[in-house]
């Protein structure tokens, strides 16, 4: 699903060039759980943006379902991110002119899809992640844990093939944090393939696979128990 083939991020100043992420050679199949963890500045979220078609390499190859990436117009990894990526970002991101339900409806707004359906999907994530009571709030209205639920509860409702996560739990209290690894395992099950950038052994543990990134470079891949039992 996922090939990334000697994918370079630099940038240039006047003295030097600076990588960020380094030769990185990584394949991820459809369906897999995969944990990216390293240090503060190993490149971690660059190369979630840059999978998730925010940001791009500097070089290098990525092939996203068979797609040439780097070689595609802005107008196709538009669509291509807009119908099989779904991103959770470890600062929210929300709308803050929305309503939660806005929210949480916006990408099924980009999709086209129509009222009546939408209102059933938005309806079962409300109920799902318990945020009825909040669907007239605006996001200032909410605590930190609550903004990070209706940004699961965004990035899941599409179905999307692909999740992306950035510390999806920093901002949860452990009870809320554990709510949120039970569902992407259960979204897993159902074929939905995970890539989630944390810091925290017990979330790497939920995943197939752990990749550790230092300085930019890819140090290891390794296989979880989880994995080995299954």
């Amino acid at each position: 699903m996922i090939r990334l083939i000697d994918l370079d991020k630099y940038v240039d100043n006047r003295y030097q060039r600076i990588f960020i992420l380094k030769g990185i050679d990584l394949e991820i199949n459809q369906g897999e759980f995969v944990t990216v963890m390293g240090p503060s500045g190993a490149g971690k979220s660059t190369l979630l943006n840059i999978v998730g078609m925010l940001d791009q390499a500097s070089a290098g190859e990525y092939l996203f379902m068979d797609q040439p990436v780097n070689k595609l117009k802005e107008r196709k990894k538009s669509e291509l991110h807009k119908h099989h990526i779904g991103f959770v970002f470890q600062a929210y991101h929300l709308i803050d002119e929305l309503t939660v339900y806005e929210n949480i409806e916006t990408p099924l707004l980009y999709r086209g899809i129509k009222s009546s359906e939408r209102k059933a999907m938005v309806a079962e994530m409300l109920d799902r992640f318990q945020i009825v009571a909040k669907k007239d709030l605006f996001p200032e209205q909410l605590s930190g844990g609550q903004q990070q639920l209706v940004g699961v509860a965004r990035a899941i409702i599409g179905k999307p093939k692909l999740l992306l996560a950035d510390e999806p739990t920093g901002n949860l209290h452990s009870e809320q944090g554990a709510e949120i690894m039970d569902i992407f395992t259960q979204l897993n099950k159902e074929g939905m393939t995970i890539i989630q950038v944390t810091h925290s052994e017990k979330n790497a543990a939920y995943g197939d696979r752990i990749i550790k990134l230092v300085d930019g470079a890819l140090v290891s891949d390794v296989k979880t128990e989880r994995a080995e039992i299954s």
